[in-house]
């Protein structure tokens, strides 16, 4: 990866915060503009304030995992679990395969908002690790309010690996918030895990390269406007299986943001060990 983890890992603040509002006001959520570079837009964006986004989504959590609240994402707590269904089975298949064992690294997972959101089908599996991968302010949260025995926290994805290594990489909704994602995804394929769950991600309805939009919210969510990739559907797609992956599954998102592109859900598995 080009640059260090850190630098990128900064620009992921702003979706932390509003991505669990998107479907709640996704009305007023709208896209302007197509750079053909991050710098380009990040020119362009307001700034925000990153300590108050850490304590919100920090203050939601502890209420899940306090049993005071049923479901967090993203700082906003629900009456029920907003489940994606096949995110939640490729997390079993992966254990299937694996003989009981699941070991997750869950790149831009927040506090562990989809740990948490899945716990109720997982924990009955013999095996768990579960491994966020984060910027270094919410892996010091992480640390010192919620890390046990099986999710824990790490502020790059080498650090991660040097403890465990995963048998399933999640990415929801992180790439397209990253100034580099190529150079993520690069380093993520070449762990050659079994499954690789990617959620949440636009790609363009047409034939287009990717480009950066910015993303604008309202001052009724929390003002701010930051940059967001949106992905060439075919390019993607050819990269992960150019590294021995085949996609056995691809499902819409719970995200419909714009009439220029669809958010959607893949799950490859790698051929070498495919079994279906």
């Amino acid at each position: 990866m080009n640059g260090s983890l850190k630098s990128n890992l900064k620009d992921w603040l702003p979706p932390i915060f509003l991505k669990g509002f998107q479907r709640i006001f996704k009305q007023n959520i709208w896209f302007e503009g197509e750079f053909d570079t991050w710098e380009k837009a990040v020119s362009k964006c307001s700034g925000y304030h990153a300590d108050n986004i850490l304590n919100k989504v920090l203050e939601a959590t502890l209420k899940v995992v306090r049993n005071e609240a049923v479901y967090e994402r993203d700082s906003v707590l629900f009456s029920e679990i907003k489940y994606s269904w096949p995110v939640t089975a490729a997390l079993m298949l992966a254990a299937a395969r694996s003989k009981g064992k699941l070991n997750v690294l869950d790149f831009g997972g927040a506090l562990g908002s989809s740990y948490f959101q899945n716990r109720k089908f997982i924990k009955s599996i013999p095996s768990i690790k579960w491994s966020v991968v984060e910027q270094p302010n919410f892996v010091e949260a992480g640390i010192k309010y919620i890390q046990d025995d099986i999710l824990r926290f790490y502020s790059s994805i080498k650090r991660c690996v040097k403890v465990n290594r995963p048998n399933v990489i999640l990415l929801s909704s992180a790439l397209q918030y990253i100034q580099n994602p190529n150079h993520v995804l690069l380093e993520l394929l070449r762990m050659e895990s079994d499954i690789i769950i990617i959620d949440r991600t636009p790609f363009y309805n047409s034939n287009k390269k990717a480009s950066v939009k910015i993303q604008n919210v309202p001052a009724s969510i929390y003002p701010a406007s930051y940059p967001c990739w949106f992905f060439s559907l075919q390019d993607f797609i050819a990269e992960i299986e150019s590294h021995g992956y085949k996609q056995i599954e691809r499902f819409s998102s719970l995200d419909k943001l714009s009439n220029n592109a669809v958010w959607l859900g893949f799950i490859f598995i790698k051929i070498n060990n495919d079994e279906i």
